[in-house]
């Protein structure tokens, strides 16, 4: 099982993340992971970001990155669990404990855990109140890139 750490803007989604992160230092202190393919970003925690997660296939791949990324700064208390999501298997996660775990978040607490600009949180919320109610399958979340309607 071979995780590889790269430069952060050699990530998929790093202009993603670049357009909507409230500190955008953070950006160059953190690491692209490539599982297979396609690198994405492991965004660190450090300033008003708090944590942050990274979605993995399975528990070997979780290992891997966890490996891979522990004692780096920007990444304390790494773990591993069962995600809470449909469309992912597990993930690894440092930083806090995320809010989507606490009973009375909203998307606006979400957004600030994970370092979003509050320009990027109106944004997401406005989006969401037009599209009306969504199914846990369909959700999109403030901190995970949206795929492209087709």
């Amino acid at each position: 099982m071979t995780v590889v750490l790269m430069a952060p803007w050699e990530a998929y989604d790093f202009e993603y993340y670049a357009q909507r992160i409230a500190e955008p230092d953070l950006l160059r202190e953190s690491f692209a992971v490539r599982m297979m393919r396609m690198p994405l970003l492991a965004l660190r925690v450090g300033g008003t970001r708090r944590g942050r997660y990274y979605p993995v296939p399975c528990p070997d791949f979780a290992l891997a990155v966890r490996d891979a990324l522990q004692g780096r700064p920007g990444y304390p208390h790494l773990r591993m669990r069962r995600s809470t999501r449909p469309y992912e298997n597990y993930v690894v996660e440092w930083g806090e404990r995320p809010p989507t775990l606490w009973p009375d978040a909203n998307d606006a607490d979400v957004g600030r855990f994970y370092g979003y600009s509050e320009a990027a949180i109106a944004q997401y919320t406005a989006a969401q109140h037009t599209r009306g109610p969504t199914t846990a399958a369909t959700s999109c979340s403030v901190f995970l890139p949206e795929r492209p309607l087709v």
